[in-house]
């Protein structure tokens, strides 16, 4: 899969934080299970002085950049000991002199998934879910996989299955696309979930839900029946709820290895990826999450 068109294969932005390295582990088994390279990139900021009558000096900019190398080979040294032998990825690096979310963004025109912590290092790097993580999950130009620094408190993690939400607008279907190709490298089972929206159905005047969900059911199932005939190795469970999406997102994620979602769904009562709902999903979930992003 790998190409002029993603020549860096996965990319993961790393800064040395606990969430990072997870990130760095979680895309180098990724990239294993793709096929593809990894390359890692670390951003340097070029500091700024708060006072223009105290210019820094040379050995700050040295002093960055050096730090900035020795993160890069950290996380080159975490990707290659995630990768069991036989499996091994090509790991290459590189130290940008630039603002993260714009960098990461340009990168990604060329990457086939943009990977990255939850969250970085220290008070002003605590900001990296807001303004990194989150900025980039909104302007990416492929999908962006979010990794907290967290273990899945599950017995065996490795045969939990992949969640996806549904609900059948352009960024649903591309989550469905990623979350059936996701199942079938892991040999793991799909949820695919379809819940309702933030308005109480059951208490509409005259909402007959028994028949609703029957035909959401019906709706749902085939939405996934090409899916299925592409990956027939992939057990899928459809899943209808009348309750918030996001709810029952984070309630079932629990059970899951990977989450994947749209980046924004489709209004009225079937809007099932709204922006909110992806957030309140990047923001709650313990496990990885995946953001489909178009290209």
């Amino acid at each position: 899969m790998s190409g002029p068109a993603n020549r860096y294969g996965i990319l993961a932005g790393v800064d040395g934080s606990p969430a990072s390295n997870a990130a760095v582990c979680w895309a180098a088994r990724e990239a294993a299970l793709r096929h593809v390279p990894l390359t890692v990139v670390h951003m340097v900021n070029a500091a700024v002085p708060m006072y223009p009558q105290f210019p820094l000096s040379s050995g700050v900019s040295a002093w960055e950049e050096g730090e900035g190398r020795r993160v890069l080979e950290q996380a080159v040294k975490i990707a290659e000991d995630a990768v069991p032998t036989d499996r091994k990825v090509a790991v290459s690096s590189e130290l940008r002199c630039s603002p993260p979310v714009p960098t990461l963004v340009d990168m990604s025109e060329d990457a086939e998934l943009l990977v990255v912590g939850s969250h970085g290092r220290g008070t002003v790097a605590r900001a990296l879910l807001g303004s990194v993580s989150s900025n980039v999950v909104r302007s990416a130009h492929c999908p962006v996989a979010v990794v907290r620094d967290e273990d899945p408190l599950m017995p065996h993690p490795a045969q939990a299955p992949v969640l996806v939400g549904v609900d059948g607008s352009p960024a649903s279907e591309l989550a469905v696309t990623i979350a059936f190709d996701e199942a079938s490298r892991r040999g793991v089972d799909l949820q695919a979930l379809h819940a309702w929206s933030d308005v109480q159905v059951y208490e509409l005047p005259g909402m007959d839900w028994a028949t609703v969900k029957e035909e959401a059911e019906l709706s749902l199932a085939e939405r996934l029946a090409g899916w299925q005939e592409c990956y027939p190795d992939v057990t899928v469970h459809r899943l209808v709820e009348c309750d918030r999406p996001a709810r029952q997102l984070i309630e079932k994620a629990e059970g899951a290895q990977l989450v994947v979602v749209g980046s924004h769904g489709r209004g009225g009562l079937t809007g099932m990826l709204l922006g909110s709902v992806s957030n309140a999903v990047l923001h709650s979930v313990r496990m990885p999450v995946i953001v489909a992003r178009p290209r």
